[in-house]
């Protein structure tokens, strides 16, 4: 199995809306990590990032398939926003020019152990510590 990687909401959502390319690309990552040929984790930050963007770009109930398939995610850990996590997102807000949301993210995979974040936030390369792949 390869090493475990974080993987941001927006792999997640390239591969529900994307149908080119990118999205293509994303749905093979989170197959791999359903195969468990890959160790995949993510927070539960993600669980709201997914539905709020289904539930805006395509309907109400699309969003609640989609929630309930992230719940039923074969071989993805999800690591929990913990106030210790929290704590760890301000300091990263407080040293690197972050969103908070990014922040979350990268104190759940800094608390997980997890250095490889799979995103294409660049945003992320601000972070010495965290090494991110782009999804394509």
């Amino acid at each position: 199995m390869e090493e475990e990687a974080y993987l941001d909401a927006n792999v997640f959502l390239y591969a529900l809306l994307d149908t080119g390319a990118k999205g293509k690309r994303a749905a093979e990552i989170l197959q791999r990590v359903k195969d468990g040929a890959s160790g995949g984790a993510t927070s539960a930050l993600t669980f709201d990032e997914v539905f709020w963007k289904i539930k805006k770009q395509r309907s109400h109930q699309d969003a609640i398939r989609a929630a309930e398939a992230f719940l039923l995610f074969p071989n993805l850990r999800v690591i929990a926003v913990t106030p210790g996590v929290l704590s760890a997102a301000l300091e990263l807000l407080k040293k690197h020019d972050l969103g908070p949301r990014d922040a979350i993210h990268a104190a759940c995979a800094a608390a997980a152990g997890i250095r490889t974040m799979v995103s294409d936030d660049a945003d992320f390369d601000r972070i010495p510590t965290l090494k991110r792949k782009p999804i394509l």
